[in-house]
């Protein structure tokens, strides 16, 4: 057989529309031709088994409608895949492997490809990638705009950036690849709502998401929240209690925070991710759970192993791919799509009126720097909601850029760090901790109503309290 098979053209009739074609790369000659039984009836296909073949195809100028390439144990593919994507880079490729090596995953997924399809395969997972991804491509948005994912009744994922939309298609693509994922980010970015994302993008989408967050739970709690109790097992377990992990399984479970889990139970997960199995508290019997694991933390985890506060070995079993999220200040060009998302949102939540955006109040926002993230952008958009003035919003931002910068240059003094005083003059300070204290006193100092309320951890709202000296006012 030769190296390059053309597969019959059927004539069209004028005006019809030319079928799709598809350039196949597959070095086994019985695979290549069980392809072209498959898709020859709804695409052209020019087939190969030869890489320099189906390169100078390439290099004369070829532009396909999609390749489809395939991926062998004993071959070293990547050179190929990566001189594809720089020299057609609008080209979806679809990688056909048998092999599930990580780091294999990993690379094609960084090099930009549609899907992988795993081998052994039926002839229709191929057509359902295929046609999939083709839809894909002739819808696809030639300038960045607003996609909305409604995850629950509470939360969407929503971008409107092409750095966005690339994390999109990774998250997409590595959740049907059904292996650990960590997502890295500071604090407000959103890395749950993108573990709800991959949850939703993969096959476990109609089971159980649950969400623990390992620095919101004392250690000493934390093992029997995930890994239950048996009756009698410590005082107070009158009964025995199943475990996060044993309620999640067949779905995900997404460990917020892992970087403060306790070293104990850092080598207790490491099992659970090794062999699926584990114990419950008191008990000698092992029981075996079909998990998937999603992480996610803020720390710097290289500097986190250096310390020997996190086990390596546990860092490379939870990084099956990385996901990492952008802080805001890096995507300010979506602060306007997520202003109206907050404020519809918002709006559903206290019962009120959409409010408009002028352009002075989102040029505001755009020149803030957002050190609170996404979260840090919503508690603003609703108290913009509930207030219903637009001054008070600008007047409440800017002065972290003006006010308080003028009193500092004009004394000479530079901030120690320490302090009150140094921390209320940086670019968040006084902002904060007038939003916080207005929240506070709205709910009578319910510290936990006013968590809930700012849409911010219990634990992070004591620390807020604490860093900017805050106290209910004292009654008569």
């Amino acid at each position: 057989m030769s190296a390059t098979l053309s597969s019959s053209i059927s004539a069209l009739k004028p005006g019809t529309r030319a079928r799709p074609r598809l350039l196949i790369l597959e070095p086994d000659l019985a695979v290549l031709d069980y392809l072209r039984s498959t898709l020859e009836h709804k695409y052209e296909l020019v087939l190969f088994s030869d890489e320099q073949t189906l390169l100078d195809r390439l290099d004369q100028g070829d532009a396909p409608d999609m390749l489809l390439l395939a991926l062998h144990v004993h071959r070293d593919t990547m050179p190929l895949l990566t001189h594809v994507r720089c020299s057609k880079p609008n080209l979806p490729v679809v990688v056909l492997s048998c092999s599930a090596d990580l780091n294999d995953l990993e690379m094609v997924i960084r090099l930009g490809v549609r899907a992988i399809v795993m081998k052994p395969f039926l002839g229709s997972d191929v057509e359902r990638a295929v046609e999939e991804h083709l839809q894909v491509v002739e819808k696809k948005e030639t300038v960045d705009t607003l996609r909305e994912v409604p995850l629950n009744e509470t939360h969407s994922f929503v971008r409107a950036s092409k750095r966005m939309r690339d994390l999109e298609s990774q998250a997409a693509l590595v959740a049907k690849a059904d292996i650990p994922i960590l997502i890295l980010g500071e604090s407000g970015t959103g890395k749950e709502i993108l573990a709800l994302y991959t949850h939703k993008m993969s096959s476990r989408a109609n089971k159980t998401f649950l969400k623990v967050n390992c620095a919101a739970v004392p250690g000493d709690l934390l093992e029997s929240e995930l890994f239950g109790y048996e009756q009698g097992a410590f005082t107070g377990a009158v009964k025995t209690k199943p475990g996060k992990f044993e309620i999640c399984t067949g779905g995900t479970i997404f460990l917020d925070e892992i970087g403060e889990m306790p070293a104990l139970l850092q080598a207790k997960l490491l099992q659970v991710l090794q062999d699926g199995t584990f114990m419950r508290l008191g008990s000698r019997s092992p029981m075996k759970v079909d998990v998937r694991v999603i992480a996610a933390t803020n720390i710097n985890m290289k500097e986190a192993m250096a310390n020997k506060s996190f086990r390596e070995d546990l860092y490379y079993r939870l990084n099956g791919f990385t996901l990492n999220l952008p802080p805001l200040r890096e995507r300010k060009d979506e602060i306007p799509v997520l202003c109206e998302y907050f404020m519809r949102k918002g709006a559903r939540r206290y019962g009120r009126e959409v409010l408009p955006f002028s352009q002075a109040l989102l040029d505001c926002l755009e020149a803030h720097n957002w050190p609170g993230n996404l979260r840090e952008l919503e508690n603003v958009v609703n108290r913009y909601l509930v207030l219903g003035d637009e001054q008070a919003i600008i007047d409440e931002l800017q002065p972290a850029a003006t006010v308080n910068a003028a009193p500092e240059a004009a004394s000479g003094e530079v901030p120690s760090g320490n302090g009150l005083k140094a921390m209320v003059k940086n670019l968040k300070g006084e902002a904060e901790a007038l939003a916080i204290a207005r929240v506070l006193e709205g709910v009578a100092w319910n510290r936990k109503a006013a968590a809930n309320d700012l849409r911010i951890s219990y634990k992070a709202l004591l620390y807020k309290i604490k860093q900017y000296d805050l106290s209910p006012p004292t009654r008569a």
